[in-house]
């Protein structure tokens, strides 16, 4: 299932134990685990177990995590995935995230594409979702960028520091990308 996935400025690949202190160094801001599902406070054990937990759920064909990786430095800056794969249903639901000196630069943008393309073409897939938390507007606006329609408000959902959370749900089809 394994595929390293090309951009401009970034690649997709699989993430290796050597990626944890980048993984670490980008995922630990409060403003990422304020909107992506990060343990707090995000340390470097947090990256080496999760990165176990990539490896594990690529070999047993769960996931499709994907580490985003700045063409110039070789270093991973984010992640992006296919995750609740679901191949008789053709479905999966993508989730991402990107280290915080790198927002408004694109990036996301072009590592959802690239996921979805992958998705779309190699997975043969035919829906992809995504769930955000409705705080989280730059997330939003960036999946209706990307084509994603909003299917649907899940009101107070989960809590998150005591307070109430609506979970917004987007879709995409095969034939909307």
């Amino acid at each position: 299932m394994y595929k390293k996935l090309i951009g401009q400025k970034i690649n997709l690949r699989k993430v290796v134990p050597s990626d944890a202190e980048s993984i670490y160094q980008n995922a630990k801001d409060k403003d990422i685990c304020l909107t992506v599902p990060l343990p707090m406070p995000y340390t470097l054990k947090s990256a080496q177990d999760y990165i176990k937990i990539c490896q594990k759920k690529w070999k047993n064909k769960e996931e499709a995590q994907f580490g985003i990786e700045d063409k110039d430095t070789g270093k991973i800056i984010g992640m992006i995935g296919l995750m609740n794969l679901d191949f008789k249903s053709k479905k999966a639901e993508v989730g991402y995230w990107l280290g915080k000196k790198y927002w408004g630069k694109g990036i996301a943008k072009e590592a959802l594409k690239l996921i979805l393309k992958f998705a779309f073409s190699n997975l043969k897939l035919n829906r992809i979702y995504a769930k955000v938390k409705s705080r989280n507007l730059p997330s939003s606006k960036l999946l209706e960028k990307c084509n994603f329609k909003l299917e649907g408000r899940l009101r107070k959902d989960g809590k998150f520091k005591g307070k109430w959370d609506d979970l917004l749900i987007f879709g995409i089809l095969k034939d909307e990308f």
